[in-house]
């Protein structure tokens, strides 16, 4: 017989590509998964995955296994949600980081709304820091946040990766433009995202090359730095996914810096009620595309 966490260590490797990946995704240690994957392989008769590449493949079983297994999980997620429904819904506490694009997070909570209108949704804006910091202390069930940043934060999901871009106003010179070295920006007037994660980066990339520009606004606010690139104040630089109209983006030669974007579970969530939750399904699955 066929535990079902076997089939769902199977479904995560598969979905992510990778057993480190998939390991955070359930939340336990590489080891464990890989003896799960090893004893689950070993009851099918067939080795499952191709493991000599860097990203993991199915061998021709592991293709054959994979719709059934699905078939597996969506049937357990559909009679747990069938238990479920006659219990009153709880509140998923969703965190979400405060430098992660409006558009990509509206889009995601109206998705997750959609899937499932009975979920009721509380969500926690905040810094990295402070984001860190209610996961750590239960405020918060699962954020939208930056990951694999060091440490042994456990529980993590990568969802995407980004580079960052020079964002200018559409009537800037360099506008249209799709690459610029930080001198074609010597003489332009620039805007300081305050919550940026990479604020020193960004500072020394330009301090280096001789460019030390008038600064003529400042706000934590990236909804306001945006509206203020549009209207023609100066430029910024920010994650590729914030855009925004009357915006042109540009990468700039040299700044190769990249930032993870991708779920952080609380030690105290229960995993299985989030895996079997629409709404949650939707909302992962939407922000993962972004990548």
């Amino acid at each position: 017989m066929i535990d079902r966490y076997l089939v769902r260590y199977f479904l995560a490797v598969v979905d992510s590509g990778n057993f480190s990946r998939a390991a955070q995704r359930m939340n336990v240690a590489q080891p464990t998964l890989s003896i799960g994957i090893a004893k689950l392989e070993e009851l099918v008769g067939a080795s499952l995955f191709d493991r000599n590449n860097k990203r993991v493949n199915l061998t021709d079983a592991g293709a054959r296994f994979l719709p059934y297994a699905r078939r597996i999980e969506s049937e357990f997620n559909r009679s747990l949600a069938a238990i479920q429904e006659v219990q009153p819904s709880k509140v998923l506490k969703l965190g979400i980081l405060n430098t992660i694009s409006s558009t990509l997070v509206q889009s995601a909570i109206a998705q997750m709304l959609a899937a499932d209108p009975s979920q009721r949704i509380e969500v926690v804006d905040g810094s990295e820091r402070e984001i860190v910091n209610s996961i750590g202390r239960g405020r918060v069930d699962v954020a939208l946040t930056l990951v694999e940043r060091g440490g042994e934060r456990l529980g993590e999901e990568v969802l995407f990766e980004e580079g960052y871009v020079a964002a200018l106003p559409r009537t800037h010179p360099q506008a249209g433009k799709s690459v610029l070295k930080a001198e074609d920006l010597a003489d332009s007037i620039m805007i300081v995202r305050r919550q940026c994660e990479a604020l020193s980066e960004t500072s020394r990339y330009f301090t280096e090359r001789g460019v030390r520009p008038f600064f003529a606004y400042r706000s934590s606010q990236d909804d306001r730095v945006m509206a203020m690139v549009a209207a023609g104040l100066g430029l910024t630089v920010v994650p590729e996914s914030h855009g925004a109209p009357g915006v042109w983006q540009a990468r700039l030669t040299g700044f190769d810096l990249t930032r993870k974007i991708g779920l952080m579970y609380s030690p105290d969530v229960n995993r299985t009620a989030l895996d079997g939750s629409p709404a949650f399904q939707k909302f992962r699955e939407l922000v993962g595309r972004r990548g």
